[in-house]
Order: structure tokens, then sequence, then C-alpha cells
């Protein structure tokens, strides 16, 4: 080969190197954002374009949490379908992709991947269950997608330094059982308390509180129900026999309706003080039927949103106005839930501003200052991906489920329970946050 022949190879690779090179840093982003959108700017940005935002979310539209839950996500659609009617967000409208998981972790494990990987969602928002989500965080983390307002009040969602995409959005378990286990204490003291919890984080970090409270030997009887298991009946023939007069429950829907079905067959009924997970009266009514009003007449439950029935509240006008409009499902508390967690995103989304990005939003929610549905404050800083701290009690009565006595707040630690006086706000006219 001749020094000339040489020269022209050399030069020719130089070149196709150059080239190559231009065109990796390209296909990466080179003007500073990439699939993880580390850098500024929304191009790039999976799930975001400058007319759309895309968003996903696993629930159990089948299963054994499918009663109230599955229309959740229904919910928070309409309201992002409402927004949408009216210009969207950041001239963004919302695309809400929810699939089906069956309350199954593994099924959940797959819907999810397909979300991020193949759907190339923005984020995950909402997704629904304590054993279901716990099994996603490392992928989600893994691939820097913004882990949105869990729903579930485990704590595990509330791990800025190892899961820094990750927010919880109801009040913890542990938060929520203090509150309740403080109303027992106050109120029936001297009589044998037993507690039923769902075999995960749910049910332990529930007795966690109930024990801050009560002590650590300050429960009769205490058992845990598998959510796959709807035999019931060894566990309140353990609560009958130890003479509970009150029974706490951290239970989903499904499992309360057979907890209260199993007891009024065994001829037993205690005082029964139900998370709000699964205390929501028109979903269990609907699940016990004709036998549902005298089995739930007194039931204690807790609250941190508008109360269903309180017909004078504007948050339970907006939200039953928009859900008639779009010919939704009977209104009850998981509807109302569905449309609080829209409007909570819809704020995220206009703080985190046009030039959206996945650690924009992050940075936007850390930043806090959220006022809505909620009755409690929403918690987010850097340091706390909690959502709301605190409940207030809430008893069922003649059919309706109205709140009673104050607002409380406190932490999942040892922290005392404090009275919350501030007035909750009110929507704005058009029922859309205001930028």
């Amino acid at each position: 080969m001749t020094h000339a022949m040489n020269r022209v190879l050399k030069r020719s690779l130089a070149l196709a190197c150059s080239l190559a090179l231009a065109t990796a840093v390209a296909a990466c982003g080179g003007g500073g954002s990439n699939g993880n959108n580390s850098g500024g700017g929304s191009q790039n940005v999976p799930g975001v374009t400058d007319t759309e935002v895309i968003v996903g979310s696993h629930q159990p539209l089948t299963g054994p949490a499918a009663p109230g839950y599955s229309k959740i996500a229904p919910a928070t659609k309409a309201y992002f379908d409402y927004v949408n009617a009216h210009g969207g967000v950041n001239g963004r409208k919302i695309t809400y992709k929810y699939l089906d998981d069956g309350y199954n972790p593994s099924n959940t494990q797959q819907v999810v991947r397909q979300l991020v990987l193949q759907d190339k969602v923005f984020a995950i928002l909402n997704g629904l269950g304590t054993p279901t989500h716990s099994g996603v965080l490392e992928f989600l983390k893994s691939n820097r997608v913004p882990d949105l307002f869990v729903a579930s009040g485990a704590l595990a969602w509330n791990q800025p330094t190892k899961y820094p995409y990750t927010f919880g959005y109801q009040p913890n378990y542990t938060v929520e059982s203090k509150v309740l286990a403080t109303y027992v204490k106050q109120n029936f003291a001297g009589q044998k308390v037993c507690f039923l919890g769902q075999n995960d984080d749910f049910g332990r970090d529930g007795l966690s509180g109930v024990e801050k409270v009560l002590g650590a030997t300050g429960l009769a009887a205490k058992d845990t129900y598998v959510p796959t298991n709807t035999n019931v009946a060894p566990q309140i023939g353990k609560f009958k026999a130890a003479a509970c007069t009150v029974v706490m429950l951290d239970t989903v829907p499904g499992f309360t309706a057979l907890v209260l079905g199993t007891a009024a067959k065994l001829a037993y009924k205690p005082q029964w003080v139900v998370s709000s997970v699964g205390a929501d009266y028109r979903t269990l009514a609907a699940r016990l039927g004709a036998a549902g009003t005298p089995l739930l007449e007194g039931l204690i439950g807790a609250g941190y949103l508008p109360a269903v029935d309180d017909d004078s509240n504007p948050w339970t006008q907006l939200f039953k106005k928009i859900n008639s409009d779009a010919k939704g499902p009977e209104f009850d508390g998981n509807v109302m839930y569905g449309f609080s967690v829209g409007y909570l995103f819809v704020q995220a989304l206009q703080k985190a501003g046009k030039n959206l990005t996945r650690q924009g939003i992050v940075d936007a929610i850390e930043a806090g200052g959220f006022k809505g549905p909620g009755i409690v404050p929403l918690q987010y800083s850097k340091d706390n991906h909690s959502g709301y701290g605190g409940v207030q009690i809430a008893k069922i009565s003649g059919g309706k489920q109205l709140p009673i006595g104050a607002v409380f707040t406190t932490d999942d630690g040892d922290g005392a329970i404090t009275e919350y006086k501030e007035a909750p706000a009110v929507p704005t006219a058009d029922g859309i946050p205001a930028a």
C-alpha cells in the first residue's frame, strides 16, 4: 500500500469516527436532555411532547381489591378530561394509561415494565397497593421514573434518600392508626381491643401505630389475613373467644365486608374501628347488600378528604358535578380520592412549568406548598415524601358517613397528636388549580 493511499485511508477513518461520534451525541440528547432527563428541557423526555404528557398506573380493576378501588383511576381520568377540555396544563393535554394488575404483585411488575419501557410514560401516578407497588420501587428508581402519589399509606414511600422519585399520598398507616387508637383509648377505656391487619406493610405499619398508643400489651388479640384467602372465620372466632368488644381493622374494602359478614354469622358484633382504606360506607354497603345498613351502623373510620355525604362542601359539589357530567359511577369515597389525586397532579405539573422534565416535577413536589381538597396538610419537602399528615374521625350513622370532632395531625414516631385548626382551601371558580 502506498503512502498516499495510507493518508487517504486515515483521513477517511477520521471522518467516519467524527460522524459516528456526532451521531451518538445527538442520539443521547446532546442538547442537555436525555431519556432520563437529568438535564433541562422537555425535548426527548419520555411521555412528553409540546401538546401531551402521558402518565401511567397499575390498578386493581379486577381481583380482591377491585371493590371500590376500581373506581379510582377512572375518576382521576375524568378530572384530567375536564382539565383537558379547558386547555390542559401549560399547553399539554394529559393522557392517563392505567392497566389492571388484579392486585397481584407479579402482574404489577409486568404492567409497570410495559408502561415504562413500551408506552414510555412520563411518570407512574397513584399505583395502588402495598404488596403490589413494593415490588416495582427498584425498577422505577433505576429508570429514574417519577413515582407519584402512591395509593397506599405504607411508610416505605417516604424514603427520599433511598427512593428519591417516590412520593406517598394518603396519611401513612401509622399516623392514621395513632389517631384511631387514641379515639379508642379515650372512648372505650377498659374494654378489650383486638386488631386485624393485612399480612404486609399495610397491616404492620397500622399495628405499629396502634401499639404506640395502646402499648405493646394493649391488645387482647391480634391477627393477619392474606388477600388471596377469603376465609376469615378463624380470625374472627379468635377475637370473639378473646371477648374483644372493640376490633380495629386495617383491611381493604372487600375484606372489611368479609369480616363484618363473617362476624354476623358468628353472632359477634363488636365496635368496629376501620382504617380509611377499608371504611367507605357506600363501597361496603354495596358489598353487604340488604344486611349492610344495620351491620355498618356505628362503624368508626377516619378521613382526610371532604366527606362524600357533606353536600355543603365546595369540593364535594365540584367533584360530584364533574363526575355526573362525565357519566361516572356512583359517587363515593373512592371517586373522591381519584378526583383529589388528579387535582394534585395538575398542581404539580403547573409548578414544574412548561419546560417539563422528570427531575423538574420531583423538584416541584419537594418544594411543597400545595393546597387542595384535603382537610389536613400535605407534608412534601426534600426530606419528607409522605403525603397528608393526619385524619379526622368519621362515623356511620343513619346511612351517612360524616366527620365527628377535631382534625388531628401527628407523625409516624412517638410525636404528640395535635389538633389542626387551619381552614381548608376552597376550589377556584372553574375547578382547576390556579397556576
